[in-house]
């Protein structure tokens, strides 16, 4: 029998909750909901879940707070922030307080099953790596640990955006990532924003990394649709 991937759904909405949870369980899921940041808290510490779908507008310690809880413990279960306030400024906060997702209510079933178990897909990528967590392309050595990297200009700290950005890169190496799926994935921002944020990362990170940042053989941009990375080019 295959051992079913448990989430813990943290929705204080009656009827918000009982969909999510038939929906999840149709996907094969096993899903614990609770409606209190303070049981999720007391559950998170005695059992293990692989995701953690969590509504931003909790009674008594919201889901900001169990955010900044559970990364100041250094838990780095993801995180789906679900929430009736969409503006940028509020994705913002959520993704910094440690979200790794955020969706803004009401939002379409499917697309909600997709973020789910995109988040699945990334936290497994993850724990397959290899233990040492060194991953390396070209000269270049990024210990994914400590978000420190070695490059042929020198040894680099990265930061936790620029970290982000890369992992989703070396988990999707050699394939296309649009504008869109990079800033919504990275920042939380719409696929539509019009901004110069990504395109200042990326020329930061071809600095970083390319021996010749005017002729990139690692990060690449595909002309009308996106970048890609290629970890060893020919």
């Amino acid at each position: 029998m295959m051992h079913k991937i448990a989430l813990l759904l943290v929705e204080d909405e009656p009827h918000i909750a009982q969909g999510l949870v038939f929906n999840l369980e149709e996907e094969g899921y096993l899903v614990t909901h609770v409606e209190s940041g303070e049981h999720a808290l007391e559950l998170l510490a005695i059992n293990s879940y692989a995701l953690i779908i969590l509504d931003l507008a909790l009674p008594g310690i919201d889901g900001l707070e169990v955010c900044d809880r559970l990364r100041e413990e250094e838990n780095q279960i993801p995180i789906l922030m679900l929430t009736a306030r969409g503006t940028e400024q509020d994705r913002i906060i959520g993704l910094s307080k440690g979200a790794d997702d955020y969706l803004a209510k009401p939002f379409n079933l499917k697309e909600f099953l997709l973020r789910v178990a995109g988040l699945l897909r990334r936290a497994n990528w993850q724990t397959d790596q290899p233990k040492n967590k060194l991953y390396t392309f070209g000269n270049n050595q990024i210990d994914l640990e400590t978000d420190q990297a070695i490059t042929a200009k020198g040894t680099i700290q990265l930061t936790e955006l620029e970290m982000k950005m890369l992992r989703l890169f070396f988990a999707q190496e050699g394939k296309v990532l649009s504008r869109g799926e990079l800033l919504k994935q990275v920042w939380g921002m719409s696929p539509e924003t019009e901004t110069r944020t990504l395109d200042n990362f990326i020329v930061r990170v071809r600095k970083y990394f390319e021996i010749d940042p005017t002729k990139p053989r690692f990060f690449l941009t595909i002309r009308g649709r996106g970048y890609r990375f290629i970890q060893s080019p020919e």
